[in-house]
This record gives structure tokens, C-alpha cells and sequence, in this order.
């Protein structure tokens, strides 16, 4: 059971939830949560296994690569064999994209969008410098429109916000070619440049609603000070330990920068519901491998 977990990799699946419940925040859906419990559990379960299936089926598409520089993951080290890893990962995103259509029409079609283009990453995307960022990112600006599946019409108006989680994530997936061996100044500071985007970006959102909520405007300078000075340090010093850090740093990250989403958009409660995620995610980082 552990090794499927590992599979699995339950931290990052705790920011997955953060993706839904900010997209199901910019909805207004956590205003009468009660009302809606029914679909954003659906959701929540689809996330868990797209996110999941995703990242199995990554270890699957990297067993040869796996072998030689991570030995300890689970299908290297004989734990689980390829084609039970395969059969896990293949059950997990079928049954994402079926609470997804239990959610609704618009949720399931985001769902196949986010399974397909997590499977293109794990065999081909991830192996280009510019697209396999782009393809990753593709797969978290998907899955914070999923949170808007509940309210299918607010993602004609709000879908620009999917930019953020791509941006953020193709500055961590970018960064993160350097994890075994170490990376370049060059492509380091390339990632705080996006990250430093993402920070402006929340500032152009919250102008407003920083003067409705003055508390919401705390969000943006929390995430601005969780991430970048991890990722100045991967930049200046592209060893393989401060990549990881970063790494590690910026996947928890995306719980913060979803609260600051939510906050901005809903008020802080909303934003310190998702914030609590944090402690979650972090503890079970320290059980299983976030990368």
C-alpha cells in the first residue's frame, strides 16, 4: 500500500484540492458550500484521480530512467511491477474523468482535456526545455477551471486565471531539470522571472478587492515570501539540493498562491480555508517524495 502511494505522491494531491476548491471559491461556491457539497466533492474526488493517474503513470512512461538515477521509487526498486503501476494509474484517471461528469458535462470534458494532456507530458512533453513546462502548466490551469465546474459559465468569464498555476508551473517545471544533477543560472533566473509575473499578476487582481478586504491583500505577500527567495536561491547557487528545495518549496507553494486566488476573489476566509491545506501537504511531504 505504501508503494502505491508513493506512486501516488498524496502531498502534491492535497494541492490539487487547493486548484479545485480556488476555482470553486472564484465561483462564489464556498459561500453556500452547503448548498453545493454534493458537486464539489465530485470534484475533488476527480482531481485526486487525475493528479494521481497523472504522476503514476509518470513513474511508468520513467522506469528505465528511474533505475539508474532514483532506484528507490517504487517500480525500480520491485515494489510494484510496470504493468500493475500502469493498471493503477489507468483506473485512477478513468475514475477522475467519471466524478467529473458526475459534477458536470463541462467538468467531465475539462477532465478528459487534463487526463490527455497529463499523459502527453509523462511521454513527450516532459522531455522538451519549452513545451514540456508549457504542457505541465496546462494540466494545473486545467484543473483550476475544474474547480469552476460546478458553474460552468463562470469559466467563460473567469478562464484567464488558468495563466496563473500555467506560468507558476512552467517556472517549477523548468527549474526542476536540475533536480539529480544541478541546473543553470540561465534557466534559474528564467523561473524567478515567471514566478515574479505571477506575483504581479495577483497584485493587478487584488487592486479592488484589496479595498473591499484589506485583509485578502496579506495572501499575495505570503506566497511572495514562501517562494522566491527559494527560488533566488536555486537561481544563484543551481545546485541540485537548493533545486529540489525550490522544488519542494514551489509545489507547496501552489496551496498558497490558490488561497491568495481565493481571497482575492472571495475574502480571506476563503482564503484561510485553503491556506489550512498547507500543514496537510507538508506533513505528508515528509512521508513521501513530492518529485
Amino acid at each position: 500500500m505504501r508503494s502505491y502511494l508513493q506512486l501516488a505522491r498524496p502531498a502534491n494531491i492535497v494541492t490539487a484540492w487547493a486548484d479545485v476548491l480556488a476555482g470553486f471559491a472564484v465561483t462564489g461556491g464556498l459561500a453556500a458550500v452547503h448548498i453545493q457539497a454534493e458537486t464539489l466533492g465530485w470534484l475533488l474526488l476527480s482531481t485526486t484521480g487525475l493528479y494521481a493517474g497523472g504522476v503514476a503513470f509518470n513513474d511508468v512512461f520513467d522506469a528505465n530512467l528511474d533505475a539508474v538515477e532514483r532506484p528507490e521509487r517504487p517500480i525500480p526498486a520491485g515494489r510494484v511491477t510496470r504493468q500493475n503501476a500502469a493498471i493503477f494509474a489507468g483506473s485512477l484517471l478513468l475514475g477522475g474523468i467519471a466524478a467529473a461528469f458526475a459534477a458536470s458535462p463541462a467538468a467531465g470534458l475539462l477532465a478528459l482535456a487534463i487526463a490527455a494532456a497529463a499523459l502527453v507530458y509523462d511521454a513527450y512533453g516532459k522531455h522538451h526545455a519549452l513545451l514540456g513546462p508549457i504542457n505541465m502548466g496546462l494540466c494545473r490551469g486545467g484543473n483550476l477551471l475544474l474547480g469552476m465546474g460546478a458553474a460552468p459559465l463562470m469559466i467563460v468569464h473567469h478562464w484567464p486565471l488558468a495563466l496563473l498555476p500555467i506560468v507558476y508551473i512552467a517556472a517549477i517545471t523548468a527549474i526542476s531539470r536540475g533536480e539529480v544533477t544541478g541546473g543553470s543560472k540561465r534557466v534559474g533566473y528564467l523561473a524567478v522571472g515567471l514566478v515574479v509575473l505571477v506575483i504581479l499578476a495577483l497584485g493587478y487582481i487584488g487592486f479592488d478587492a484589496v479595498a473591499v478586504e484589506p485583509v485578502s491583500g496579506l495572501f499575495p505577500f505570503i506566497f511572495t515570501g514562501l517562494v522566491l527567495p527559494a527560488f533566488l536561491r536555486a537561481a544563484k547557487q543551481p545546485t541540485a539540493e537548493t533545486i529540489q528545495r525550490a522544488v519542494r518549496t514551489g509545489i507547496m507553494g501552489l496551496i498558497v498562491l490558490n488561497a491568495a486566488i481565493a481571497a482575492l476573489y472571495a475574502g480571506p476566509t476563503a482564503g484561510l480555508a485553503i491556506l489550512s491545506l498547507l500543514p496537510v501537504s507538508v506533513l505528508l511531504a515528509r512521508l513521501f517524495a513530492v518529485t
